[in-house]
């Protein structure tokens, strides 16, 4: 089989959906495996949707304005694709946006995490539901699948890990090899059956698990670029495409933060040698990027990665001992619990600085904790930027005149913290 991953660029209104069905026309359908995001920004907006459902105490208007918003958008996109307004996608769809005004009814969970797992991902069911309506509609049969059922996971909502046994074996009895299946990113379930989610970007990730777990011949990630760019063009104005990159190269990129594969993705993929491209769904035909055993990367260019929204620490021991071994253990300790993502790490024998993603929102917490037994110095909405491949001018381009907070230099990779 071949897997296909569609984001939310791709399937944001009308037009792009009928653009994924032109790009299945091309490239065939046979044997294939799509996994599509939520559309447009849809997850953003159900997020906002978990936050007033928290923030918005009294009357919950705002909630109710927010989900009414989303049915709106959504409704827009199926008048769009479907002419007979009685087509059953219409119930089909307000079931699912019954589901979710039903869980925030009576949930009594207190949980931001366990909630945010119930309520964001019916952006990926509501999709697909579409999807594989309008697929149907007009004369490609396919079958959808609620991937809850293939993946399976533990109970830590909004970073899972995966029971690749269990995922194995569903997969192996879930997935008929000889249609065209659609099914969601992002999703799984716990032993209890509760929607859990594989973090943003997670979709991918997804698309890598289903491949793996189907031996299949190759993984897709169909993009609004026309492949892996030496740079993110929202932040760069000269970019390249990368014609080849080796698992490992691809794995280094992604672990400092390039956006274009998710973290997690490449792993399963290199265990079986499962080569991933990454296309443009506006020209499908060119040949974009190929991600697999051999090549390092070509061509050999500067990659320049931004993360952005970092924070910096540096921390020194209160009584100026030095910072050895069981302290950096502590250290570690502290950031895993507060579910810090640590991005780059310099340590001198009294002090220890750090750059990290505050995506959980737990800052203060840590900092409340850190102060009582370090000395902190913190600088939150700074910028880790990262090259690979780096020379002279590349590093120039880069800096042009901005305060540099941080330096960290290897052979192939320096990293600036920048202000």
């Amino acid at each position: 089989m071949r897997v296909f991953k569609f984001g939310g660029a791709s399937v944001k209104d009308a037009d792009g959906v009928k653009n994924v069905v032109k790009v299945l026309q091309e490239v065939g359908h046979e044997n294939t495996l799509v996994v599509v995001s939520a559309m447009g920004k849809m997850t953003n907006a159900m997020e906002a949707i978990v936050n007033a459902y928290f923030e918005d105490t009294d009357d919950k208007t705002e909630l109710k304005s927010l989900v009414q918003k989303v049915v709106a958008y959504h409704h827009t996109i199926l008048v769009d694709l479907f002419a007979n307004k009685q087509h059953p996608v219409f119930k089909k769809v307000k079931a699912l946006f019954d589901e979710v005004e039903g869980f925030l009814a009576w949930n009594k969970s207190p949980n931001y995490n366990f909630v945010y797992d119930q309520v964001v991902g019916y952006g990926e069911l509501i999709s697909t539901t579409i999807i594989s309506e309008y697929l149907n509609e007009i004369g490609i049969n396919n079958n959808w699948i609620d991937v809850r059922n293939l993946i399976k996971t533990d109970a830590s909502y909004r970073d899972t890990t995966v029971d690749w046994d269990k995922t194995q074996q569903n997969v192996a009895s879930g997935v008929d090899r000889k249609l065209l299946n659609i099914t969601q990113g992002f999703l799984a379930s716990d032993d209890n059956n509760f929607t859990t989610t594989l973090g943003r970007e997670g979709s991918d990730y997804t698309a890598a698990i289903l491949a793996y777990c189907l031996n299949a011949r190759s993984v897709t990630i169909w993009k609004d670029v026309p492949g892996v760019l030496n740079a993110d063009p929202r932040y760069f104005k000269e970019t390249q495409l990368l014609h080849n990159i080796s698992y490992r190269e691809a794995i280094e990129l992604a672990f400092y933060g390039a956006s274009v594969i998710h973290p997690k993705t490449l792993q399963p993929l290199q265990r079986k040698e499962i080569p991933l491209h990454v296309k443009s769904f506006i020209n499908p035909k060119n040949e974009g990027t190929t991600v697999g055993k051999g090549v390092g990367i070509a061509p050999e260019v500067p990659c320049f990665i931004v993360k952005k929204n970092q924070v910096l620490m540096k921390l020194s021991s209160l009584d100026f001992s030095f910072i050895v071994e069981d302290s950096i253990s502590e250290l570690f300790k502290l950031f895993h619990q507060h579910k810090m993502k640590v991005d780059l790490i310099q340590n001198s024998a009294i002090s220890f600085s750090v750059c990290v993603d505050n995506k959980f929102g737990r800052l203060e917490e840590l900092l409340n904790v850190l102060k009582s037994r370090f000395k902190v110095v913190y600088q939150e909405d700074v910028s880790l930027y990262t090259i690979r491949h780096f020379d002279a001018n590349a590093i120039k381009s880069l800096l042009n005149g901005a305060e540099v907070l941080l330096e960290q230099r290897g052979k192939e990779t320096v990293q600036f913290v920048i202000k």
